[in-house]
């Protein structure tokens, strides 16, 4: 599908009528976030009941003050890659609270159905511990976690655009299993030490949260931004192709359950099994995703660059939007300069506007790959036309920005007289302004 250029007219409103279908969509809209609340809460509640009969009510709230310590850094980390074109706060709250108490759910009543079963069908409950740990936790886990990155992926379509969103989606329910899943292991690791009377560092308490809270804060999330890299290639894919789009999750799925499996059954590959999956396996596929991440960050900023100057040229932006939009640090400046001049609620304007132009520019990048669906010129317009409301706010912000950003260019003096070129009696003309699409 070829790329629609923009024409710099006011965009429509939309078409008669639309108020009514809105209405209807708006209320359907309603009917599915209440159901959706109401099973996020009935789980939260059930799975709170659950982690406290196991861990008591001391316990618990050990637990609970141990494994929400990492919790804020693995959210501000996410919340870092997903700047450039920033999801909205709700997505990320519905995937937490799924992976803190839908997919904790699913996995604690999953997990103990299973183990249960093969402990009494080969009559031999320590292998079956190791069988559940090993093959039947990695498929019932990210099987769950993975859930709230299809239902995102399908439902909330217009903000799942690419890997980046992928990762992130993937990485804050992961985030929100861990927690839960910490609240159990350090509550029950802090009942058994109340047993046997062990304290400070020899206290299993203190090993589990070293284990869990310090050395692999980062191990569910590595599962599960595998399934959440599947899911953003398919996102990149053409409509088209609907083979890709069902392997490519499918394969970041599985890849997810094995290395869960082998991080899992660590444990039984001797004394130093596990510190040597660590040292070999885990952190090299953390450094590789991490670096991953943050080049297809930095190639978001990119495609900013290259495909927003199209709209400059056709009046819609002003010629040095794109390199301040591309670029994280002007953006920054832009936002403190609004608020410094016209308080918060201009800041939050540039901000908004910052976010749809990177969401056109992502739209147009689809569209001249022939990505883009068949409302693409509804939504480039629709986006033009958020810019467009915005535009006395933001404009003088970001054209500061680029201004204060823009590497200097330097002056040569001419080493002879330029009388022919500018006419006796006349001042030199001015230098042109620096324009850094024309590099």
């Amino acid at each position: 599908m070829a790329t629609f250029p923009p024409y710099p007219t006011h965009p429509p409103t939309g078409p008669a009528g639309g108020a009514l279908r809105h209405a209807h969509w708006w209320q359907k809209k309603w009917v599915r976030y209440g159901a959706l609340t109401t099973l996020l809460a009935l789980s939260g509640l059930v799975i709170l009941a659950l982690v406290r009969e196991q861990t008591g009510t001391e316990g618990f709230l050990v637990g609970l003050g141990l494994a929400i310590l990492p919790v804020p850094l693995l959210i501000a980390a996410f919340r870092w890659l997903d700047r450039v074109e920033p999801g909205p706060w709700r997505n990320l709250l519905f995937c937490f609270a799924w992976g803190a108490c839908a997919a904790a759910l699913i996995a604690i009543v999953a997990n103990s159905f299973a183990t249960r079963w093969i402990a009494t069908a080969t009559a031999d409950p320590s292998s079956a511990d190791t069988l559940g740990a090993t093959v039947i936790a990695p498929i019932v886990e990210e099987s769950a976690k993975a859930a709230a990155v299809l239902l995102v992926f399908l439902f909330r379509r217009r903000d799942f655009t690419g890997i980046v969103d992928g990762v992130v989606i993937a990485g804050v329910t992961a985030t929100g299993f861990a927690f839960t899943e910490n609240i159990l292991y350090l509550g029950t690791a802090f009942g058994t030490d109340q047993l046997t009377g062990d304290r400070g560092i020899a206290s299993v308490t203190a090993a589990t949260f070293f284990v869990r809270v310090i050395m692999s804060p980062f191990a569910h999330p590595l599962f599960t931004v595998l399934t959440g890299i599947g899911f953003g290639i398919a996102a990149l894919s053409a409509d088209r192709q609907h083979l890709r789009r069902v392997l490519l999750p499918l394969s970041g799925l599985l890849l997810a359950m094995g290395m869960h499996a082998v991080w899992n059954g660590s444990s039984t590959f001797g004394e130093y099994g596990f510190f040597a999956v660590y040292a070999v396996f885990m952190l090299p596929a953390f450094g590789l995703l991490t670096w991953l991440v943050i080049w297809t960050r930095q190639r978001e900023l990119r495609t900013v660059r290259e495909e927003l100057p199209a709209y400059a040229v056709a009046g819609w932006l002003t010629p040095a939007e794109p390199f301040a939009l591309g670029s994280m640090r002007a953006r920054r400046i832009a936002r403190q300069y609004a608020r410094h001049h016209a308080g918060r609620p201009a800041a939050r304007a540039v901000a908004q506007y910052e976010a749809y132009a990177t969401s056109l520019a992502f739209l147009r990048h689809r569209g001249s790959r022939g990505r883009a669906g068949a409302d693409f010129v509804v939504r480039e317009r629709e986006l033009l036309h958020e810019l467009w409301a915005r535009r006395d706010v933001a404009r003088p912000a970001l054209d500061h920005a680029a201004r204060t950003t823009a590497p200097p260019v330097p002056v040569v003096a001419a080493p002879w007289p330029m009388h022919g070129v500018y006419g006796y009696g006349q001042q030199p003309a001015p230098y042109p302004a620096y324009n850094p699409y024309q590099s």
